[in-house]
């Protein structure tokens, strides 16, 4: 059998890098002699993020469209016209078998070209609401696997699979580790545990809030974890303490899931799968400030199925402190949420992906 080839790009955030990492390691799983190549955008995240991971990595000079008339805006026709060109030379020089997307700036030059080639292309759309590169490119995909149902008004039918966003393997059996969990973040076992996840930059709003509303945890006896991200770590860490944990990341997602007993979360696309895996009982803060506000509408997703709770950020002042202890005190109302965010679950999301790149290379 011949050498297989396949060429990933998805990047910006850690939501649209990290499907695509999951996805290269299920291929190399099944082809483990088959070559990898990462395109992301030049100066974002994914550049140390990919690597990292093990995998070769191009940039494009590839940048969105800002909503305002700026600077940026008047050169991206230039910067465009420049990842076209590059995205052609990158296919054809590697001559992948299949190309997949993720999302992000990068993908959308890259699938355009691949699609022009010829060369079988896959779209992986985490959100309830696509952006609008993915719309654009849905046209010529092989395939487009979704994550949430219902997105027949932005994609041809025939095209879509659902399959659910890759999360993280070592999520899918949290309960057993509930001791060791405990241990590691040396937590009280008689108090209640809050988990606030801001993203991995981290979420102002959400620092915000929770440095409000410190003194009233302290009160209700919760113990808090504060993922409060990179950009403001320095901001708050003054607040660590006995029964305050500020981390400006967390290495361990499955154990600090295991220890929480609620979770206050923005609601990108992957944490939404994730916290569905997880099934604790969720509060979701969604950020206003991404494209088509694709984040209250997943939030809203699981709302509307009675998997969650959600407050807007407009709403916070008035609205957080007596849903958040009405939530704390009310346990049939955490076992609900818990059992109906878990039913929304899909665990096996990357394999199927892969699936169904595997289709397209027979």
């Amino acid at each position: 059998m011949k050498k297989l080839k396949f060429i990933l790009s998805g990047g910006g955030t850690g939501g649209h890098i990290y499907p695509a990492v999951a996805i290269a390691n299920e291929l190399k799983s099944r082809f483990p002699n088959a070559e990898f190549l990462f395109v992301g955008a030049q100066d974002k995240m994914e550049m140390q993020k990919v690597p990292q991971s093990g995998y070769k990595i191009e940039g494009l000079w590839i940048a969105g469209l800002q909503r305002k008339l700026t600077l940026q805006n008047a050169m991206f026709p230039f910067k465009l016209l420049d990842s076209l060109w590059k995205s052609r030379k990158i296919l054809k020089k590697f001559k992948p078998d299949v190309v997949i997307g993720t999302g992000g700036f990068a993908s959308g030059p890259l699938l355009q070209m691949a699609n022009s080639l010829q060369i079988p292309t896959v779209i992986q759309e985490q959100n309830s609401f696509p952006g609008i590169t993915n719309k654009l490119l849905s046209k010529k995909a092989n395939k487009i696997c979704v994550a949430y149902e219902n997105l027949e008004q932005f994609f041809p039918k025939e095209k879509m699979i659902l399959t659910g966003n890759p999360v993280r393997q070592d999520l899918i059996d949290i309960e057993s580790k509930k001791a060791e969990a405990i241990h590691y973040f040396n937590l009280d076992a008689t108090k209640k545990t809050l988990l606030v996840l801001g993203g991995s930059l981290g979420a102002r709003r959400v620092n915000q809030l929770i440095e409000k509303e410190l003194g009233k945890f302290e009160s209700l006896e919760v113990q808090v974890i504060w993922q409060c991200g990179k950009l403001y770590f320095e901001d708050y860490k003054k607040y660590h303490s006995g029964d305050v944990q500020v981390l400006a990341f967390i290495d361990r997602m499955d154990l600090v899931y295991a220890a929480a007993d609620i979770v206050i979360s923005r609601a990108g696309a992957s944490s939404v799968s994730e916290l569905c895996i997880v099934g604790k009982p969720v509060l979701f803060i969604p950020s206003p400030n991404v494209a088509e506000d694709h984040q209250t509408k997943n939030a809203q997703s699981i709302v509307d199925k009675k998997g969650a709770m959600m407050i807007k950020e407009s709403e916070l002042d008035s609205e957080f402190s007596l849903v958040f202890e009405a939530l704390l005190k009310d346990i049939g109302k955490q076992e609900l949420l818990s059992k109906n965010i878990k039913q929304l679950a899909l665990p096996n999301a990357t394999k199927e992906i892969v699936d169904e790149i595997e289709k397209l290379i027979e």
